[in-house]
């Protein structure tokens, strides 16, 4: 397992390189987030250890502490960060989402503060992703003040608000699959489907009696979803029909503050949760839970797989630390041992 301390920084949300397997960018804040500023980290994973991006030459790296470099990358911002996304048309590029209610778009081989700042939200962004599908380039945003937005990056204009949420947006992911439509979940309870062009909601499922934090797609079925709430719960949907969900997964004792399908197995996915604790679920096994990784001492809100690497998995964590590790039961899954 490799490690990166970031000093005075809340971990709030890690995301890998869709372009180089060792780079990963993650949103701090100061103070949990309730006060003060907000920090993006670029970091690069070499032996043995996880490293600060030198911004004085891209690609290369100084093994110093954040104290010494955060005045030199300065991808700073003057409130709290509380997601990011990396850009997959330019492989420098990520966009953050602030509590200011602004999304910042960041050139990480010239830091030198953010190229671009969209203003549009009235409350904290927290929710930011960007387009995967081909043919399309937008960004969507999900915010506090209830809505959310979708962006064309390359006019810096917002092209889209969407409105039908009755609580604040705490996660918007477009499908991999179905251009111009993503998900988002609410503290209305509420799993919501988007269609762009259409410019409305297509389905809304109550899917939690609580507030529903992180939501994702499976990366092999169009319609599978998964939603994570406050209630402890994961439910996988199935949008085609989604009167009751495919699976529901227990196990965190407290809030599941993000979750993510992995990027090699239909039915596997990750969560990590206010209970200082990654788990690994198998939804189509009985039991699910493959595994349950504890090495945080905090609260743990971001977590990724890694698009390159086959199972190795990356979190962060208010204990401002990120690890990157690849866990036991994934690894027995691809030797076929589980």
């Amino acid at each position: 397992m490799k490690s990166f301390k970031c000093s005075a920084r809340h971990g709030y949300a890690v995301e890998i390189s869709p372009f180089f397997p060792n780079r990963l960018a993650c949103a701090t804040s100061q103070y949990y987030g309730i006060a003060g500023c907000g920090t993006l980290l670029v970091l690069e994973q070499r032996e043995p250890d996880i490293l600060l991006l030198n911004s004085v030459a891209p690609g290369s790296v100084c093994r110093a502490d954040l104290t010494c470099l955060l005045p030199v990358v300065s991808l700073d911002w003057n409130d709290g960060l509380f997601d990011v996304t990396w850009s997959e048309s330019n492989e420098h590029v990520a966009v953050t989402g602030g509590g200011d209610g602004s999304l910042q778009i960041w050139d990480t081989a010239n830091p030198r503060g953010p190229l671009r700042v969209l203003k549009g939200h009235t409350q904290e962004v927290y929710a930011v992703d960007w387009s995967q599908t081909r043919g399309e380039n937008l960004l969507v945003s999900g915010s506090w003040d209830h809505t959310a937005r979708v962006w064309d990056p390359e006019s810096c204009q917002s092209v889209a608000t969407l409105q039908g949420h009755e609580g604040v947006l705490y996660s918007t992911v477009w499908s991999p699959h179905i251009p111009a439509c993503f998900a988002s979940t609410s503290g209305d309870g509420m799993l919501r489907v988007w269609d762009v062009k259409a410019g409305s909601c297509q389905l809304a499922i109550p899917a939690h009696k609580a507030e529903i934090l992180s939501c994702d797609w499976c990366k092999y079925d169009q319609s599978i979803v998964v939603t994570g709430a406050i209630d402890c719960s994961l439910c996988v949907w199935d949008v085609r029909s989604a009167g009751q969900p495919v699976a529901q997964l227990l196990g965190h004792s407290y809030a599941v503050r993000r979750v993510k399908f992995s990027p090699f197995y239909k039915t596997v996915l990750a969560s990590c949760s206010y209970d200082f604790t990654v788990r690994f679920w198998d939804y189509s096994r009985s039991p699910a839970l493959l595994d349950t990784v504890e090495h945080h001492s905090e609260f743990v809100c971001g977590l990724d797989f890694n698009l390159h690497i086959p199972n190795q998995v990356v979190d962060c964590s208010w204990d401002e630390t990120v690890k990157i590790y690849t866990p036991p039961c994934l690894a027995a899954l691809q030797t076929g041992t589980s």
